[in-house]
C-alpha cells in the first residue's frame, strides 16, 4: 500500500490556500453538528512526519467546542490493567463533534516490535470490530497515514535533537525506527494492508513537503464530509431497513418454560450452604485480587426476579475496596449522543477487581427492542457487537458470568402485590414493572433469542430458577464460586465428577 502512493505523481496545491481549505472545513462542521454526525479522524505515520504540524492544519478555523484532539501516549500503569480497547473507546465521538487521534488503537502494533503474532492477530481483529461498530453507528472514521523517506525522517530528527528546545521530543525509539527503516516500512504496509476496510480506509499521504501535504489532507477530509453529508440525505429518503420482523417463538424461550420453578431448599439446608460458599467466596475473592484475575458478572432478568437480593448475598462477604456493583437504568441524554456501549467501558474493572452490573448492554435487545427505543437493524446488528465486545473482555483474562434469573408470570404478580402493600419496598415498584407484564410474550421471545445468539464459551448465560429465592441465590453463589476456582486453577475434574446432583 506504501508502494502506491510513492507511485502516484504529487497532486500541487500552488491555486489553492490553506486559509479557504480551513474556512471549507469549518463550514462543514457547522454542518456536521446541525446533522448530528459524529467524525473520528485518526493520524498514524512515521516519526517525525509531522502529525501534530498536521493536525494544527486542520483545526486551525474549526470552533475549538465542536472538536477535541486526543493524544495516545505509551499506556499507563492504569491502562495496561484495562481491555486492550479500554482508553480507546473513553474518547470516542459523540454525535455531531469532531475527534482526532493523534496515534490511536493502531499504536500497539505499529510501535511494539516486541509483540507476538498471537497478540498483533488478535489487535487486528479488535480494531476491525471496534472501526465497524463505529462505522455501522453513523460515525465517519477518516485514518490517515502519514509516509516520509528514511532520509527525510533522518534529517527531521537531527535537526529536532540539534535544538535544545524540541531535542526532548526525539526518543530512542525514534532513532530505533529510523534505524531500522525498511523493517517498519514492511511492517507499516502489511497492517495498512489488512486494515483498509470499506467502512474506514486509509488515506496514505506523502509528507515531503508540509504545506502540500496539509493541503492534501484537509482536501481529503473536506471531500470524505462531504460525500457523508450527501448519503445521508439520500438514506433519510429510503429506509432500506424493514421495521417489521417474525414474531415465532424461540426455541430457547421454549427451553425457559421447561424449567423446573418449583426447586427449592429448606430454611435450615439454605442457612448452611449459605455460610459455607460466602466462606469460601471471601477467601476466592482475595485469591483472585493476589493473582490480578478481573471478574465481570452480569445479572439480567423479570422485574421482582430478585437480582438484587442475590447480589447481595454475593457481595456480603466480599471486600468492598475489590469490588463495584453498577446498577444500569435507561440512558440519560448525554449517554444516547454516543454508541451504546460507551457508557459500559468506563465501569470495566481493572485486574484483580470485580465489576457486578444490575442490567447492562443487553437491555438493547431486551427494553430497547421490545419498546421501540432502538430501530431494528440496531437491535438486531447487537448481537454480535457484544459478542465481540465480551470476547474482547476476556481476551485480558476476565472471568464473565452472564445470569438471567426466570420466574413464572404468577410468582412474578405475588412480588408486585408484596411490594405494592409494603411501605418499605412500595417505592421498587413502578408503572412501568406493570406495562411490562403486559408484554410478557415479547420479551420472552427477545429473551430467548438474546441467550441463544449470545450464549458463548468465553461468556456463557446461567439461566438461574428463581421461584424461590433462597435456591436461586445459592445457585448464583455456586456458580461464582466455581468459575472463581476455575479462574486460580484450583477447580478439578474430580470435583465436578463427585458433585452430589442437587445441592
Amino acid at each position: 500500500m506504501l508502494k502506491n502512493s510513492e507511485k502516484k505523481p504529487s497532486k500541487k496545491f500552488e491555486d489553492i490556500k490553506l486559509k479557504d481549505l480551513g474556512k471549507e472545513l469549518a463550514r462543514l462542521q457547522r454542518e456536521i453538528q446541525e446533522k448530528k454526525i459524529p467524525v473520528l479522524i485518526i493520524f498514524e505515520g512515521f516519526d517525525a512526519s509531522g502529525k501534530g504540524t498536521m493536525i494544527n492544519e486542520v483545526i486551525r478555523e474549526l470552533d475549538p467546542r465542536g472538536y477535541k484532539v486526543r493524544v495516545f501516549h505509551e499506556s499507563t500503569e492504569e491502562e495496561q490493567r484495562k481491555p486492550f480497547l479500554w482508553r480507546f473507546w473513553q474518547k470516542i465521538p459523540k454525535k455531531g463533534q469532531i475527534v482526532i487521534f493523534d496515534r490511536s488503537w493502531y499504536r500497539r502494533a505499529m510501535e511494539e516490535s516486541h509483540v507476538d503474532v498471537r497478540t498483533m492477530k488478535e489487535d487486528i481483529e479488535d480494531i476491525k470490530n471496534i472501526e465497524k461498530q463505529l462505522s455501522d453507528d453513523g460515525v465517519e472514521i477518516i485514518k490517515i497515514f502519514l509516509h516520509i523517506s528514511k532520509e527525510t525522517q533522518k534529517n527531521r530528527l537531527k535537526s529536532l535533537e540539534s535544538d535544545e528546545a524540541t531535542s526532548w521530543r526525539v526518543k530512542k525509539k525514534d532513532i530505533n525506527q529510523n534505524e531500522k527503516y525498511d523493517y517498519y516500512y514492511s511492517l507499516f504496509d502489511g497492517i495498512l494492508t489488512q486494515t483498509n476496510y470499506s467502512f474506514s480506509p486509509w488515506d496514505v499521504v506523502i509528507s515531503e513537503d508540509k504545506e502540500e501535504s496539509s493541503k492534501q489532507i484537509m482536501t481529503i477530509i473536506e471531500e470524505r464530509l462531504k460525500t457523508r453529508i450527501k448519503a445521508d440525505e439520500k438514506s433519510k429518503e429510503k429506509d432500506t431497513i424493514k421495521d417489521k420482523i417474525e414474531k415465532e417463538k424461540n426455541p430457547v424461550s421454549w427451553m425457559i418454560d421447561r424449567l423446573d420453578l418449583s426447586l427449592d431448599l429448606e430454611k435450615k439446608e439454605y442457612s448452611k450452604m449459605l455460610n459455607l460458599l460466602q466462606s469460601k467466596i471471601e477467601n476466592l475473592s482475595y485469591e483472585m485480587y493476589r493473582k490480578k484475575i478481573p471478574m465481570i458478572l452480569v445479572f439480567e432478568g423479570w422485574d421482582a426476579s430478585g437480582k438484587g437480593g442475590a447480589i447481595k448475598r454475593l457481595t456480603f462477604p466480599m471486600d468492598p475496596r475489590g469490588f463495584e456493583v453498577i446498577p444500569i437504568s435507561a440512558p440519560d441524554e448525554t449517554e444516547k449522543e454516543y454508541h451504546y456501549l460507551w457508557r459500559f467501558w468506563k465501569d470495566i474493572p481493572k485486574t484483580g477487581h470485580t465489576a457486578i452490573f444490575d442490567r447492562s448492554w443487553y437491555g438493547r435487545v431486551m427494553v430497547e427492542r421490545v419498546e421501540g427505543f432502538a430501530k431494528v437493524h440496531e437491535w438486531m446488528r447487537a448481537y454480535e457487537e457484544i459478542n465481540q465486545f465480551e470476547k474482547h473482555l476476556r481476551s485480558y483474562n476476565a472471568v464473565i458470568l452472564k445470569f438471567f434469573i426466570h420466574v413464572d408470570k404468577d410468582e412474578q404478580l405475588q412480588r408486585f402485590e408484596k411490594r405494592k402493600n409494603d411501605k418499605d419496598k412500595s417505592h421498587k415498584l413502578t408503572e412501568e414493572d406493570w406495562r411490562n407484564r403486559e408484554k410478557w410474550e415479547e420479551y420472552k421471545n427477545a429473551i430467548g433469542e438474546m441467550i441463544e445468539k449470545t450464549d458463548t464459551l468465553y461468556a456463557p448465560w446461567i439461566v438461574i430458577e428463581g421461584n424461590s429465592k433462597k435456591y436461586a441465590r445459592i445457585k448464583v453463589l455456586e456458580e461464582v464460586s466455581k468459575a472463581m476456582e476455575l479462574a486460580i486453577g484450583e477447580y478439578t475434574l474430580e470435583q465436578e465428577l463427585s458433585k452430589e446432583e442437587g445441592y
